[in-house]
């Protein structure tokens, strides 16, 4: 799985953006931000073993990437839910759950929703934003 990103120079430093994630680093030099845009998403993610590779797509675009689809949609969950301002009770009820653990399975990384599920799950926790979901072949 892989979310965009960018990378662009802001004065004396280089940022690195993910907006799937709601999350951005800075560094001194291009490479050092690509470094702490790969360190910031894997502590967020917090969980054992989980790694991310940063890929240079150029103009400024950066995708993240991980075989752990698991983990980074719970994050990416996390993160919407968080900057919504919403509670688990809320996003599961907008959800149309009938429990809190319906949706939690997902932000836990217990379950690994469909492409059209996770399309579900982020209109609820992110009401009015519009994401871009796209099945890709890896090459």
């Amino acid at each position: 799985m892989r979310v965009q990103g960018r990378i662009f120079k802001d004065g004396r430093f280089w940022l690195a953006e993910v907006p799937m994630l709601d999350a951005m680093t800075q560094g001194r030099t291009e490479a050092e931000a690509l470094v702490m845009v790969k360190d910031m998403v894997e502590a967020l993610a917090n969980c054992p073993g989980f790694s991310v590779t940063v890929h240079s797509c150029g103009s400024g675009d950066i995708e993240l990437g991980s075989d752990d689809a698991r983990c980074m949609v719970a994050l990416m969950l996390r993160r919407q839910r968080a900057r919504s301002g919403l509670s688990l009770a809320e996003a599961a009820q907008r959800l149309g759950a009938k429990s809190l653990n319906a949706y939690a399975r997902y932000e836990r990384g217990e379950s690994s929703p469909t492409l059209e599920k996770l399309s579900q799950l982020m209109a609820a926790v992110s009401p009015g934003s519009d994401f871009v979901l796209q099945r890709g072949v890896v090459p």
